[in-house]
Order: C-alpha cells, then sequence, then structure tokens
C-alpha cells in the first residue's frame, strides 16, 4: 500500500507557495501555438492511427444559464436555450469530420462530456449528440468504459439521469463548491443541498458506478467550520471520489472574478486551515489522498490505478487511461494524440465558418520532441505516485538520468534539505510534507518554466 499521509508544515508552504502549473500536460497548454495546423493535425492522426490503441473523447458543451463568478472555464452564459441549437449542428459535424479520420477499429475506453453545463442540452439534444458520436465512433455496449457527464444539480431531475444511464454514461461528477448560503450568495451559485442530494440518490437507483463531488475552498466568506459543515454533509452520502480545488483568484485574466469581493477573500492562513480539516474529515471517513486536489475511496479505480502504478494525468486531470489517445471534440477543447496536443478554436463564430467549410477547427497545437517526452513521463510519475525510479527512465528513453538531469538534480537537494523528498539512491520518494507540494518538485523538470511570468498560473496552495 502506498503511504497518503500528509504533513502540513506551515512554514514549509509559505516558504513554496508560488504560482506554477497544474500539469494536466507537459508541456503546459501555454506552450501551443498557431504554427500547428489542420494538417499537422491529420498527420498526427495517422501516426495514431498506425500505432493503434483505444481512444478517449472529450466532448465540450460551453454553455451556462448562470454565471458563477468565481469560474475560470470557457463558457457562454445565456437563458436562451435556442443558442445551443447552431453549436450542437456544428459539434456534430466536427465529431463527423473528425469520427472518419480515426480507424474505427479503436474502441473508446473513455468519454467525457464537459463544459459549461452538458445538461443545458435538452433530452432530444443529449440523445442526438450521443448517437452521432456512436455512428462515428466505436463506443463500448458492454458499460465496461469510462463515460462520465459533467452534472449542475440545478439543472437535474430524477429523469434526466435516468436518460444519461439509458444513453451510457457510467459515472457522474457534481459542481457543489460549497453549501453555506452565505458564500452561495457571494459566488453567485445558489444551489440547495436537496437540489444535491436528489441527484446523489437518483445516480445510484440508475445503478451509476461512480460519483464525485467537486468543491472549491478559498471562496469569499468561508471559514474552516462552514466548509467542514458543507464536507460533513457531503461525507454522510459517500460519494466514490472528491475533487477539492483551490479558488484561483485571477481577475485580471477573468472579467467574472471582478463581481467577487475582495475585501471577503480568506486569509491565505484559513485557506490552508480548510484544507488541513478537509485532509482530516475525508481521512477519517477512509478516503485516500490521492494527489493535487483529488481523494477517493480505496476500491475507486483511481486509487487502484495509483496502487498498480497505473494512474496517468490528462487534460481532465487524473486518469486511469494512460494508453488513450484524447480526441478533443468542440470549442476550445483539447486533446492529446500521438505525440501532439491541439486545441479547438475558441470563438463560436470561427467555429461555425470553419466548420462549414468542412475544416477541422485547429486553433492552436504542439509537437512533442523526445525531450519533452522525457520530462512529461518524469512528471507524469512524480505527479501521479510521488515517487521516480531512475532505472525505469533509463530503461525507457535510454539515457542516464544522473547525467541527463544533472541541473535539476541539484535544485533538488534544497528540497531534499528541506524535507520535501527524498534522494536515495537512484530514486526520487516524495515525503508526506512535500506532497502537497508536489507541483513546485514538478517544476524542477519543466524546461519551459523560466520563459513564462508567474502570474499566467494559480498558486500552488
Amino acid at each position: 500500500m502506498i503511504d497518503q499521509t500528509l504533513i502540513f508544515d506551515t512554514a514549509l508552504i509559505n516558504r513554496y507557495d508560488k504560482a506554477g502549473p497544474r500539469y494536466t500536460s507537459y508541456p503546459t497548454a501555454l506552450e501551443l501555438h498557431d504554427g500547428f495546423t489542420d494538417q499537422d493535425y491529420r498527420q498526427h492522426i495517422q501516426q495514431s492511427n498506425a500505432a493503434g490503441g483505444p481512444l478517449s473523447l472529450y466532448v465540450h458543451i460551453p454553455f451556462c444559464d448562470t454565471v458563477c463568478f468565481y469560474c475560470a472555464c470557457n463558457k457562454i452564459v445565456t437563458k436562451n436555450r435556442n443558442h445551443a441549437v447552431p453549436y450542437l449542428d456544428n459539434l456534430c459535424q466536427e465529431i463527423t469530420l473528425q469520427g472518419d479520420l480515426f480507424d474505427s477499429r479503436r474502441v473508446v475506453n473513455q468519454l467525457h462530456w464537459g463544459g459549461g453545463t452538458p445538461t443545458f442540452l435538452s433530452h432530444p439534444q443529449r440523445q442526438r449528440l450521443m448517437a452521432v458520436t456512436r455512428a462515428h465512433f466505436n463506443l463500448r455496449n458492454d458499460d465496461n468504459g469510462e463515460y462520465s457527464i459533467e452534472i449542475d444539480p440545478r439543472e437535474t431531475n430524477t429523469d434526466t439521469l435516468k436518460q444519461l444511464r439509458d444513453l451510457g454514461f457510467n459515472r457522474i461528477s457534481l459542481g457543489v463548491q460549497d453549501f453555506d448560503p452565505v458564500v452561495q450568495q457571494a459566488v453567485n451559485r445558489i444551489q440547495s443541498e436537496q437540489q444535491t442530494f436528489m441527484v446523489l440518490d437518483a445516480a445510484r437507483r440508475e445503478g451509476f458506478r461512480s460519483t464525485n463531488i467537486d468543491l472549491i475552498y478559498g471562496l469569499p466568506l468561508q471559514t474552516v467550520d462552514s466548509f467542514a459543515d458543507t464536507l460533513d454533509k457531503l461525507i454522510a452520502a459517500a460519494p466514490d471520489r472528491f475533487s477539492v480545488f483551490n479558488y484561483a483568484h485571477m481577475p485580471n485574466r477573468f472579467k467574472v472574478q471582478r463581481q467577487i469581493n475582495e475585501a471577503d477573500m480568506p486569509s491565505p492562513e484559513v485557506k490552508l486551515a480548510i484544507l488541513q480539516k478537509v485532509d482530516a474529515q475525508l481521512t477519517a471517513a477512509g478516503y485516500l489522498y490521492i494527489g493535487m486536489d483529488h481523494f477517493a475511496k480505496p476500491d475507486d479505480e483511481l486509487a487502484i490505478a495509483q496502487r498498480e502504478g497505473k494512474l496517468y494525468r490528462n487534460f481532465q486531470g487524473y486518469s486511469t487511461h494512460s494508453d488513450c489517445d484524447l480526441v478533443g471534440l468542440g470549442i476550445t477543447a483539447i486533446g492529446r494524440v500521438g505525440d501532439a496536443y491541439c486545441q479547438n478554436v475558441k470563438e463560436l463564430e470561427a467555429y461555425d465558418s470553419l466548420i462549414k467549410q468542412g475544416k477541422l477547427p485547429v486553433f492552436k497545437g504542439f509537437e512533442l520532441d523526445e525531450d519533452d517526452k522525457l520530462r512529461r513521463e518524469v512528471i507524469t510519475q512524480l505527479i501521479c505516485h510521488f515517487a521516480l525510479d531512475f532505472a525505469d527512465i533509463e530503461r525507457q528513453f535510454a539515457i542516464n538520468f544522473s547525467d541527463y538531469f544533472a541541473k535539476e538534480l541539484a535544485a533538488l537537494i534544497a528540497m531534499a534539505n528541506d524535507g520535501l523528498l527524498q534522494l536515495s539512491g537512484p530514486a526520487i520518494q516524495v515525503t508526506p510534507a512535500g506532497r502537497l507540494l508536489i507541483r513546485n518538485i514538478c517544476m524542477v523538470f519543466d524546461k519551459y518554466l523560466a520563459q513564462k511570468q508567474q502570474q499566467q498560473f494559480s498558486k500552488v496552495i
């Protein structure tokens, strides 16, 4: 068993609490550039087909009925449901275009609808979207895939859950953030406990295999006690996973966050105390710390994958299928196909224009070289397993680890002296005090980071 203990060393955290990437990819999405074209993407699809293997699909539904002031997602806020009609037409056409480029024998082991609010779509629209996806990609029929959808309980009823299960979804993720009505008012997300627990109960009745709850700490007017009360109520409902995110207040980048009263923001000390309390509550309830905001029950697939050394991280967060190429569909969606990352255009008008021309809506991309792939593997091992065996990397990439990363290993000595990690023999072992600061450790191996402004990233804690 992996030791999942966390140690909260306040002095250490304050010293290392600087801005840095979350490493849902390496290189990060900031390295994507517009020199990567439709033709480049098609070439990587061909190479991917030659290599074979299963697929993962991410489908982006950008619409929301109301805006949450903390949101940093790519969304379109509207109460006019008709706005989804032309977008859905274009999305179905993109699925047709992309699906026809991928080998039809490649099975889709993972599917995720994200947003925005996927349940913004009506029952017939969701049915149509899944039918088109099945017509052009090889979706599973045996319920053994990981087919998930993000749920807004305010947009969901028992009929919704039944339909989603009938469509093939077997996992849901619920946005909650906080039950405290004062906090909800401050961030413009009014959501009752009854709405939330109704969805959880209905999901269990319909046979969903996994439920995840999203929470955010660091929101205005939150206190240690109020957030603990929210978490206690949710623990009693026993979801399979919790994602407890640090709110990144960056109003210069996200205009909607300017509607938050900064005087109401909890201090860094309160934020850290909330996180420490979260860890204590979830650990006492039997959940394991997976890493980077995520907790799961011991029998959850994430926990099993971590124990077996198979946990992976991609643009949606932690994943159990490192063998899948990820195909992004819809505006702003990012995929990873072969040795390349590719992002779709971000604006509805540009998306509409390219789709109507029969073109893939490529906006930016990045082709990884050998050094990128090597560093990605190092960062993935550290952020997923809190450990790195030099011999594994040496066998995979035919290098001498100590020589190749001499500069990086020298930089880690200070972290080792501070107790974040152990450099014992030909390996790196992250300590319980270093797990909260895993982003800092990974940053040592990021060759692009020095070229970036730290304001582009959130703080690690």
